[in-house]
């Protein structure tokens, strides 16, 4: 079986609102997603996380701690992908994606994340509640 190994990236801005891309390849439907990716040969997970939100969204940012992890298989290929609470540190909105699978970048608040189409429809109740945990510290 073939092992895939990534990182996500969780940003809440000052607002509440969750950092997300919409994504999908050109023959697919488009689906919400939180900026992640693959981790490539020689880099951490961090170092991963980092580069995907940049990737993705134009974003700089840092890492502020690892949240939580998250395994299966997609048919032959197991995943495991750990997703980290990242910070924003400068940067514009841009799309830098190499892959050329992200069409837009935007910031939603839980009330609209109920109505979102997810990539991974797992992620959606763990998003609303570190939102909703988030907002009340």
């Amino acid at each position: 079986m073939n092992k895939w190994v990534g990182a996500a990236a969780i940003c809440i801005n000052s607002d509440g609102q969750l950092l997300m891309v919409l994504q999908g390849k050109p023959e697919e439907e488009k689906r919400w997603s939180v900026p992640s990716g693959g981790k490539e040969q020689d880099e951490t997970l961090e170092e991963c996380c980092v580069r995907e939100v940049y990737e993705e969204t134009g974003y700089r940012c840092k890492i502020n701690k690892e949240i939580k992890g998250k395994s299966g298989a997609f048919g032959p290929v197991e995943y495991h992908v750990t997703y980290f609470e990242v910070e924003i540190l400068g940067g514009q909105p841009t799309i830098h994606d190499p892959d050329g699978l992200i069409y837009d970048i935007a910031w939603k608040t839980s009330e609209q994340l109920n109505d979102l189409c997810f990539s991974f429809p797992e992620d959606k109740e763990f998003l609303l509640q570190y939102i909703e945990q988030r907002t009340l510290n």
